[in-house]
This record gives structure tokens, sequence and C-alpha cells, in this order.
């Protein structure tokens, strides 16, 4: 419980591995959803998770977004999308949240943004850019989740004592 993301047929290895990294160091949970553009022995995949990925106890595979929202029914669900007209940081993120993100060409299943407008989330960038890296978008997302959560078990105190 709490945040979970869902990557719906990602393609690109480092990036997945890169989202390991992301969900570990926030304690969120990581669904891989559908046809996975790379095995998951993945060399490049292995390397961009790091150690990380032994420490991701939390991971799904899916075969569908259908059956994941089934299973998710009683979670604020929210869509990211580059058509969305909410900002990312609009919602107020309840505790248990799970985010989808699509794949890195093409995005979520039009079909699906089209079942829930009300729960598309965007980041904000300069017109004509067509996306962000994955990675980063899920970083974003996921930071602002925890902002609004108080960033709530995270360690915030600080690592560096004594340095002042």
């Amino acid at each position: 419980m709490g945040l979970e993301i869902a990557l719906v047929e990602p393609e690109i290895p480092q990036n997945t591995g890169n989202i390991i990294r992301t969900c570990v160091a926030l304690g969120a949970s990581l669904h891989l959803v559908g046809k996975l553009g790379f095995s998951l022995e993945d060399r490049y995949l292995k390397r961009s998770g790091l150690d990380y990925w032994y420490n991701m106890t939390d991971l799904y595979l899916w075969d569908n977004v259908e059956d994941l929202l089934k299973e998710k029914v009683h979670y604020a669900i929210y869509y990211t999308s580059t058509k969305g007209t909410k900002v990312y940081s609009e919602p107020s993120y309840k505790e248990d949240t799970l985010i989808l993100f699509g794949k890195e060409t093409k995005g979520l299943p039009e079909p699906l943004l089209l079942a829930h407008p009300e729960r598309m989330i965007r980041i904000p960038m300069i017109e004509g850019t067509r996306s962000l890296n994955l990675s980063n978008s899920v970083a974003i997302v996921a930071y602002e989740y925890a902002r609004q959560q108080n960033f709530r078990g995270l360690g915030t105190e600080g690592h560096l004592r004594g340095l002042n």
C-alpha cells in the first residue's frame, strides 16, 4: 500500500532499471504491464538498476492493464499523458495511489486515456517538446506524491549531520 507505479509495455531496459531505483528509494511498488520490450534478465536493465534490483521486492508482472485496474479498484488512479489538462501537482494524492505511465514511443493507449480524462495528468513542457525521458517523468511525479505525503518514512532528517 502507498504509492504504486505501473509501466505499460516499457521498451527501454535502462529506463526501467532507473525506475526500479526510484521505486526502492521511495518504498513504492512497481508493476510491469503487458509485453515488455526487453527480458527481465537483460544486462542493461540490471546494470541501470544496480544493486537496487535485488531490493525490489514489490515488483509485479501483469498481462494487461484491465487486470491491474480490477485489482487496484480502491486506489486513486492517475494516467500520465502529454495530452492531459491537469498538471501532475494539482491532484491531492491519497495514500494509496497508482500512477500509470505508457511506453516510451507511444505513451498510454488512447482508449485508456479517453475512458479517464479527469484522471489524466501531465508534466508541463515548452510547446513543441514531445516528451521527457520515462524514468525522469516517473521521478518527477513520484516525488510530488512523496512531497504531498510529507516525505513520510524517507529520512528527511538528513544524512550529513555535523557538517554545519
